[in-house]
């Protein structure tokens, strides 16, 4: 059963900011001269030390499924996105693996020191006609370096229980690339709930599913699978009851709000 965590909830945070200025400040310039690989490498002692911190102090059992499928080349990753916590977690599966977020994260002390040393796709929200063809652009560049990409199609955070179709964004730069798209669901949203501090314990489960081939085939064929197999495994792992199908087809073709996270 899920239990908030008040007083674990406050020893997480003060961890989370100590360790933001003890750890991640020293790791983020000492991985500076490394190449990009070994950078990763370095900053995910910080990512995995708040990952561990959040399940002792906060009661959370983690389960994960999937990642020993991960492809050995590059590939889109997509997630449904919930919290912080799968911004954290999915860097460390199957690193190097480059993020779109927004671009205001990288003005944030420390925190977006780190982030600019990982060659993210930062995206103006101000100028939401260029985000498509930045993500294409630069995630087709990223790719072809030998980098992963990560998109969060649904552009925001949607709270557990929620459904938002997904941006073809991802599909669009995998199927252009020839590399996979590969699924991700999680209920990350009913233990780490950024609408408020206190954090939930109970069972956190992360699945992977197959990578999904794109050679030949259309964005919109699958995006549509991919959103499918995430909202089925969303329907087995979440304690808060899915939306019903409504029908609704995957027909955002921009990244008009992709970065919100």
């Amino acid at each position: 059963m899920s239990k908030p965590r008040p007083l674990g909830s406050l020893l997480f945070y003060a961890g989370y900011f100590g360790a933001l200025l003890i750890l991640g400040a020293p790791l983020a310039l000492i991985s500076i001269p490394f190449p990009l690989r070994q950078r990763f490498a370095i900053l995910n002692i910080y990512n995995r030390f708040i990952l561990f911190w959040l399940r002792i102090t906060c009661g959370i059992e983690y389960r994960f499924s999937g990642v020993e499928s991960l492809p050995d080349g590059s590939f889109v990753m997509i997630a449904n996105h919930q919290s912080e916590w799968e911004t954290i977690i999915l860097h460390t599966l199957k690193p190097p693996l480059c993020t779109v977020l927004k671009q205001e994260l990288l003005n944030i002390p420390i925190f977006g020191w780190g982030l600019r040393l990982i060659k993210p796709i930062p995206l103006d929200r101000s100028q939401p006609a260029k985000m498509l063809k930045k993500v294409l652009k630069i995630g087709g560049e990223r790719l072809d370096e030998g980098l992963s990409v990560l998109i969060f199609p649904e552009g925001t955070r949607v709270p557990p229980g929620q459904k938002k179709p997904f941006s073809k964004s991802a599909a669009m730069l995998a199927c252009r690339a020839g590399v996979p798209l590969v699924p991700v669901a999680h209920n990350a949203g009913e233990h780490w709930n950024p609408k408020t501090w206190i954090k939930n314990s109970g069972v956190l489960s992360l699945r992977v599913g197959p990578a999904i081939p794109t050679a030949g085939r259309r964005a919109d064929e699958v995006i549509e699978e991919a959103q499918n197999w995430i909202e089925a495994q969303l329907a087995e792992i979440s304690a808060v009851p899915r939306p019903q199908e409504d029908k609704a087809q995957p027909t955002q073709a921009t990244t008009e709000t992709e970065a919100t996270h």
